[in-house]
């Protein structure tokens, strides 16, 4: 493997397992890289996001009382008893179509913006939890893929603020295919946790948010970053419903009575002016900026903006010429039934943000606690990545997830196109599906032993630092040398993300998985668990 980029949902343990006695599938036999990929053969034990999906989708009319550790849970498996789109009425998202599989011969160069968000995932294990399955276009791979620390590794100076990871291997739903594993992992200063952060929380107290999930649990959570301030640090509160105010002026860290009373003291109730208080938000943020520190707007709500410019394309323009300031923005989404996540996601994206949904404490703990640095701290601007496959190895690619995030391939190196951003730590990983070529008789060149050091494709990463408008650009060399060719001998993050890769698939009933089940999925998932500082794999699998 040729080593040159990080993290962790709190998952509920109340539901059955369906699979300990249906997972046993036999290993088929491996084949050579250079011709075909093998499926694995997983192993055992059972997963309550995984589970409660398989039930819910392979649900026979009968009754059942099964048996897991610690606890009996019984109930009637009939389908009327779930829900597949309980929710998507009143909640929006955008349309995703999946990605195509491309001919190398016609586009050889695949060209994306990366995405750090991990809202999708937590959103997707909120519809499990509750019973239903979630929409299917709540459900984006790559955020899901993304939700958990991989240990790439890490960067040795901020001058290179990036390392490349990259493995090939079979993949696990297709015999005739491999999977490209890349990890980008972003460099995490010492200085971050020192630097003074100007913050103002921009609350959402409308009439929607009120419910112990939405403004108690927005109220539980902003308390746990709170508690991490120092007198450096100042926060202040803006709320927004009919109309916007300031409850808080910008007042010092140490204050932490004063701000968590103010806090305590919000009632929801009224329309949603959100553009307005975006407005005053950054106004505030923009009157105490500090340029040694971190400086942003945190915005917690459920997205129901019913007054002033509430249509998706006023506030991404809004929020476009704010983020000029150099105030960042970060979203937090709370909340179901009124969930508008094709707005947030799209603010987000404008104003250069990151987005996560808070479904309980424990995903609080995770954004605001132990991420904190990655949430606020920027490192890099407008990442970009692009790949060039080698005709004369792949025959043709499907990039898994990362739909609403692909650029044109001159947008590439174009300075004035909006792409991701990276907090300090944060790493980004991305799966191309690829197939290689046959071999032909009559063409010597493509019918040659492959070797170690033979380009299989080409990757470059281009990104501005925070303060800079031009692009740097880091290359490096996806080769042969980087490949398995059984799916056993691959790393556990390799095998972990195709096991979450085919999860988010399979929830949006892909065509691309085939016949590849949730039962093997799991087991795939058991088997790769590896190190899990956190336990969010074991509560994955667990």
């Amino acid at each position: 493997m040729n080593p040159t980029v990080k993290k962790n949902g709190a998952l509920t343990t109340v539901f059955a397992t369906l699979l300990l006695t249906a997972c046993t599938t036999p290993s088929p036999p491996q084949s050579k890289l250079e011709t075909q990929a093998a499926t694995p053969a997983p192993s055992t034990s059972s997963a309550p996001m995984l589970e409660k999906s398989y039930e819910m989708q392979d649900m026979a009319t009968s009754s059942q009382t099964i048996s897991i550790p610690g606890h009996i849970y019984h109930h009637r498996l009939r389908k009327k008893e779930f829900h597949t789109s309980f929710f998507e009425p009143t909640e929006q998202y955008s349309n995703i179509t999946e990605n195509r599989r491309i001919q190398v011969s016609d586009e050889p160069v695949s060209t994306f913006s990366i995405d750090v968000d991990t809202a999708a995932y937590a959103n997707v294990r909120r519809f499990i939890n509750g019973g239903n399955l979630p929409p299917k276009n709540a459900v984006r791979v790559e955020e899901m893929v993304n939700y958990f620390d991989y240990h790439y590794p890490v960067p040795e100076s901020e001058s290179t603020p990036f390392t490349i990871t990259t493995e090939i291997g079979p993949t696990p739903w297709n015999n005739g295919s491999y999977l490209l594993h890349i990890g980008i992992q972003g460099y995490e200063s010492a200085i971050t946790a020192s630097q003074p952060r100007n913050l103002v929380f921009l609350l959402d107290v409308s009439g929607s948010m009120n419910a112990a999930n939405k403004l108690g649990l927005l109220k539980k959570s902003l308390r746990l970053l709170v508690n991490q301030l120092t007198p450096q640090d100042r926060v202040a509160i803006v709320v927004y419903a009919g109309a916007s105010g300031v409850v808080l002026e910008s007042t010092p860290g140490n204050r932490r009575n004063e701000i968590i009373d103010a806090m305590e003291r919000l009632r929801a109730g009224g329309s949603t002016n959100g553009g307005a208080g975006i407005e005053l938000a950054y106004s505030i943020a923009q009157q105490h900026f500090n340029k040694d520190g971190i400086n942003r707007v945190i915005l917690a709500t459920d997205g129901d903006f019913n007054v002033g410019p509430s249509n998706t394309e006023a506030l991404k323009a809004l929020i476009k010429e704010k983020k000029r300031s150099g105030v960042g923005l970060t979203i937090l989404g709370f909340g179901m039934g009124n969930y508008n996540d094709q707005l947030l996601e799209s603010i987000s994206n404008a104003g250069d943000g990151n987005a996560a949904y808070i479904d309980t404490l424990q995903e609080a703990q995770k954004v605001l606690v132990e991420e904190i640095g990655s949430t606020l701290n920027t490192i890099a601007r407008d990442t970009k990545i692009q790949i060039e496959f080698n005709p004369e190895i792949v025959s043709s690619y499907r990039l898994v997830g990362y739909e609403n995030r692909l650029l044109n391939n001159e947008d590439f190196k174009n300075d004035r196109i909006d792409a991701g951003d990276v907090g300090a730590g944060h790493s980004v990983t991305a799966l191309y599906e690829i197939i290689l070529t046959e071999p032909l008789r009559y063409n010597p060149t493509q019918s040659k032993a492959l070797q170690l050091n033979d380009e299989l494709a080409f990757l470059k990463l281009r990104y501005k630092r925070p303060d800079e408008s031009s692009s740097i650009e880091v290359q490096h060399a996806i080769v042969m040398g980087d490949s398995y060719q059984r799916l056993a001998s691959t790393s556990n993050n390799f095998r972990f993300t195709a096991a979450v890769a085919g999860f988010g698939q399979r929830l949006r009933n892909s065509d691309s998985l085939g016949n590849y089940s949730y039962p093997e999925i799991l087991k795939l998932a058991q088997q790769s668990r590896g190190d899990d500082l956190f336990g969010y794999r074991a509560e994955f699998i667990q």
